[in-house]
This record gives structure tokens, sequence and C-alpha cells, in this order.
């Protein structure tokens, strides 16, 4: 399964709509880059974020999820807690072609500062918004900054289609808006 070109990757956007709003080229103009890169897509961070706070002591479950586990901002620039984790999503819509599967990894500029992003694989036929997990792995508190860069999509096709993808499953995160939280 190859990784994916820039080319492809402004092509697949072009007659597919894989990503809305799409940028041909690495944006920068003082903020944390994005747009295509040479085999990859530098997505952005929206400035909707849940930042967890222990301040209810609930627990993190997620069969049960408690809401009161983190407080919601709407801001430009997320300060995210010593030793803490938020939720966010992308800026970006995206609509995964049926042969292709993304993996997510985190900028090299936050990543030099202590933050982690995770997401989970981005599956064939999946589409929506991309909920972003951010942990400040630091002693100290960390700022984000919204509508800017923070992490990079690697995209791979597959020889074949899949049987089974995750539409046809009717995956529960599909077509998902807002920042979303665990789901059963």
């Amino acid at each position: 399964m190859p990784i994916m070109s820039d080319k492809w990757i402004r092509r697949m956007c072009e007659k597919h709509g894989m990503i809305e709003p799409f940028e041909t080229g690495q944006v920068r103009d003082g903020n944390i880059s994005y747009g295509v890169s040479s085999y990859g897509y530098d997505i952005r961070v929206s400035r909707e974020f849940k930042v967890f706070t222990n301040v209810n002591n609930a627990i993190v479950d997620p069969k049960a999820f408690d809401e009161q586990s983190f407080v919601n901002f709407e801001t430009d620039c997320c300060i995210i807690p010593p030793n803490s984790f938020a939720l966010a999503r992308t800026e970006e819509y995206f609509r995964i072609p049926r042969n292709v599967l993304a993996i997510c990894v985190g900028k090299s500029t936050y990543a030099r500062c202590g933050l982690v992003v995770n997401v989970t694989p981005l599956e064939p036929t999946w589409e929506g918004y991309l909920t972003l997990e951010i942990s400040n792995t630091t002693p100290l508190p960390a700022k984000v900054y919204g509508g800017e860069g923070i992490a990079q999509l690697l995209f791979f096709e597959g020889n074949e289609e899949p049987e089974t993808a995750y539409a046809d499953r009717k995956g529960k995160y599909m077509n998902q808006v807002g920042v979303t939280l665990p789901k059963m």
C-alpha cells in the first residue's frame, strides 16, 4: 500500500471533495503551517475545544462518559493545563474514498513542545470533521492555536477496495460535526 503524493491529494480533492476547505499548498504567514505537503496534508484545529478538568472528580469512562469531565471553550488560543488533555475538531471536513486509509501524525512544532496529537485512522468511506485528542505531557501549561496547523494526514491507497467499509458498518462516528465524545 503506497503513500500518496501531493499530486494525488490535489486530484482526489478536486474530483471527490476529499478535504473541504482544501489548501493546494502550504500556508504559513505567521501561522503554524497547514495545507498540502509532499506526501500528506497538514490539518488545522478549529477554535472549538473541550478541556478536561478534575473539578467534579468525574471518572473518565468510555462506556459512561460524564460531560462534567471537561470545560467547553471557543477561542483563538486554548491553554491546556499541565499533564492534561483536550478534545478539538478539525477545520476541514473529510470524505475518505472507499480504497483509501488515512493515518494522522502530530506536527513537529507541537511535538517539540510536549504536545501529542492522537487520532484514530480515517477508514475507507468515513466522512465528517475529525475529532482530535491533544495531550499536554509537560508540567507547564501549553498553548494550542485555533485555525492553525496541528497534525498531518498521510494517505494510503489500497490495491483493492475492502469488502466492508466504515459506511457499510454504519460506524458510530460517521458524519460527526462538532467535537464528538466517546459513544457506545
